[in-house]
């Protein structure tokens, strides 16, 4: 019998409010139409998937993975009372708490359950500028890289051995002495002053230069014969695939893309948007594919909320409830959870009422998925779905 292999998480944010009603769209609502007078999807354009929906032309290149049945959207997610602020709502996907401000990340939790010790200091890698809240937690390190053939820490200068000493005195820099030896500085105390946060930016920094000098090593070995798209979101999918193809042991990717906020001009913004997304997930996949390494991803997308339901004339504004969507070969495909009604009377100040709160998705990942207890990371017990 053969061991499964150590299942992998590909997580791909749409920032800045993705609106579901024009990406999965309800074609033949007469509802839709009627709120939408200028922002929509008309019939014939629409990429029917069954009698009521279709997704938006934009997304031809994934609507494959819909058809094979590797594609789940789940409708509906969100939360009770709803928060309008792009960061504050953020914030709460990222560490799974709606009721009180939070820091540390949902999947910085499951880093740390995936590798308690933190052997690997690529258990998880993510690409693009900054590192998500998701991701951050005491004590797991994390690699975060803007572009994986330019990434690393003091580049300038050539030699290894230059720069472990110079990242070393960064390391004594930040350190309260507590680490050295048994042979503390005299000035400092145990826990003292901010030590625990100061010790933890020295070993950061020693944490990201070896994973940098890991992931250098990725660009010699990668072969493929897949093209991607010319963007930015398909770059970074790219290296995702480098990566998880040169077997280093990460468990969680985490990328996104922008901007979802489409106050105006939508329907070309959007529909580009899409568009950059679908093909550059189509391209990923087929490059696991190609060199069958496609059977332990699954991808999550997710938006932090979704549109209001009414256009506004050129765009829409902020909204509540949206959906996610998980691609990959392990996922059983199909719409999970109720499409949120359109009716004046369930709206909430014009906006889709959420019907299943966002850590459903998150749990049926953790268990399904990973095996691990979803409780303690996601703040309580939810509902689950048969995704995996």
């Amino acid at each position: 019998m053969t061991a499964r292999k150590p299942p992998i998480l590909v997580v791909l944010q749409l920032t800045g409010g993705n609106d579901i009603l024009n990406t999965v769209v309800p074609y033949t609502s007469a509802l839709y139409y009627d709120n939408r007078k200028r922002v929509h999807v008309a019939p014939e354009q629409v990429l029917p998937i069954d009698e009521q929906y279709g997704f938006h032309p934009s997304l031809a290149a994934i609507k494959p993975f819909w058809d094979d049945g590797k594609m789940a959207i789940v409708n509906g997610v969100g939360y009770e009372n709803p928060n309008y602020s792009h960061f504050r709502s953020m914030d709460i996907w990222y560490t799974a708490e709606p009721e009180k401000v939070a820091t540390d990340g949902w999947l910085g939790k499951v880093v740390r359950e995936l590798d308690p010790k933190a052997d690997n200091v690529l258990t998880a890698v993510s690409f693009g500028r900054g590192l998500p809240r998701a991701l951050s937690l005491a004590g797991v390190p994390v690699a975060s890289v803007a572009e994986l053939d330019t990434y690393g820490l003091l580049t300038s200068l050539a030699g290894v051995d230059e720069r472990n000493s110079a990242l070393e005195v960064f390391s004594h820099m930040y350190d309260d002495g507590w680490n050295d030896m048994g042979k503390p500085c005299a000035d400092f105390v145990p826990g003292g002053m901010g030590g625990d946060v100061l010790s933890y930016m020295g070993q950061t920094g020693l944490d990201a230069q070896k994973g940098a000098d890991i992931l250098r090593t990725v660009l010699d070995t990668y072969q493929s014969d897949i093209v991607y798209p010319d963007s930015k979101i398909a770059k970074s999918l790219k290296a995702v695939a480098q990566v998880k193809l040169a077997n280093l042991g990460t468990r969680v990717f985490y990328t996104q893309h922008d901007s979802f906020d489409t106050h105006a001009n939508e329907l070309i913004v959007h529909g580009k948007l899409l568009r950059e997304v679908s093909e550059a997930v189509a391209a990923f996949f087929a490059d696991l594919r190609a060199h069958d390494a496609a059977d332990d991803v699954i991808m999550l997308l997710w938006s932090e909320f979704g549109r209001r339901v009414k256009d506004n004339g050129g765009g829409t504004d902020h909204g509540a409830g949206g959906a996610a969507f998980l691609i990959g070969d392990p996922i059983k495909g199909g719409m999970y959870g109720e499409y949120p009604s359109l009716k004046e009377d369930t709206l909430i100040i014009g906006n889709l009422a959420h019907t299943y709160d966002f850590r459903t998705v998150y749990s049926s990942i953790l268990e399904r998925w990973f095996e691990v207890e979803a409780r303690p990371i996601v703040n309580g017990s939810f509902e689950q779905f048969a995704l995996v």
